[in-house]
């Protein structure tokens, strides 16, 4: 063989060697999010969901692609995009936020990985057959947003000894309201209940209106996504009418909220990534065990005791892990 034709004939399969090199690559995995609020709403706990899944050692962009989905506190458009994410077979979805968000991935696929985030019970909404052992196609983590009424009206009820009836507000489009409910009565024992139901801004005003005709000293705020993304509209309402209420989220209480005592729920999402790196990793939903939350925060904003004529009482202001002025 002629040198010159040599050094072509080299140069040729030098040149063939990273197209071959990149078709042995596999793929980047895509992880499909889907969420019942927006991108806005939840910058703050999606730091920590990417914090999770760098500790399984995927990063967004290197070794990761992310899907996102928002229904920007419209429930009934869930379902369709879950069902987009499966049609683009993603290889996990991910719902840290809602049970309503885990449901509607649950129904559009038995065989795509899910991890969900779910404020109340995760075998009665249907999610997995048992927290130990899963089943099926889902895990993830339970942040107990519902299951802590007894402390938060406990809370309450020592911030406000004087309450004699209490009105709870709950979004009845969210699963996760009707297990609030259900807990509320023997938290709020010996107090009247007014319970009160909201899934438009105009309902809030409604409410607000209703409570004070009917004269509740206090106010519940259920968890959900709708009363996160409407908490100034809430705190702007307490303060007028000088209602203390309290919250399940932290959000509510740096806009102007009294108190709020709930899972940590930044850590919830951080969960959530470690769990969906793991299953990228080969291991299986049913063989993952429902993660419960452990961490769990009080916030108390003084300034708007103080504006309520609130004394907070030292052993309350002992035991918060966070104290607004």
């Amino acid at each position: 063989m002629k040198r010159r034709e040599f050094i072509t004939l080299l140069g040729g399969a030098a040149a063939t060697w990273p197209l071959a090199a990149r078709a042995q690559q596999p793929a980047m995995p895509v992880i499909g999010f889907l969420d019942a609020s927006s991108a806005p709403e939840r910058g703050w706990v999606l730091a920590a969901f990417r914090q999770g899944l760098a500790e399984g050692g995927f990063v967004e962009g290197r070794n990761l692609a992310i899907e996102f989905r928002w229904a920007d506190g419209q429930y009934d458009r869930l379902p369709e995009l879950a069902a987009d994410l499966v049609h683009r077979n993603v290889s996990v979805i991910a719902t840290p936020g809602t049970s309503a968000a885990g449901l509607a991935a649950k129904s559009a696929t038995a065989t795509i990985p899910i991890v969900f985030g779910a404020p109340g019970d995760p075998v009665m909404l249907g999610l997995v057959k048992s927290l130990n052992r899963p089943g099926g196609n889902a895990t993830g983590v339970n942040f107990f947003t519902s299951e802590v009424v007894a402390k938060r009206m406990q809370l309450l009820r020592e911030l406000v000894p004087a309450v004699s009836r209490i009105a709870v507000l709950v979004n009845p489009s969210d699963p996760s309201n009707e297990s609030t409910r259900s807990d509320v009565e023997p938290a709020a024992s010996g107090l009247g209940i007014l319970v009160l139901q909201a899934v438009t801004i105009g309902d809030i005003d409604a409410a607000f209106a209703r409570l004070v005709r009917e004269k509740a000293d206090a106010l519940f705020v259920a968890p959900g996504v709708f009363f996160s993304a409407r908490r100034v509209q809430l705190a702007v309402l307490a303060a007028r009418h000088n209602v203390p209420a309290v919250y399940s989220s932290r959000t509510a209480v740096e806009a102007g909220g009294l108190m709020s005592y709930g899972a940590d729920l930044a850590d919830a999402f951080r969960q959530v990534g470690v769990y969906t790196a793991r299953i990228l990793k080969g291991a299986k939903p049913a063989d993952l065990p429902v993660v419960q939350s452990s961490k769990f925060e009080l916030v108390i904003n003084l300034s708007t005791a103080r504006a309520l004529g609130l004394t907070i009482p030292p052993s309350l202001l002992a035991t918060a892990d966070a104290v607004i002025e």
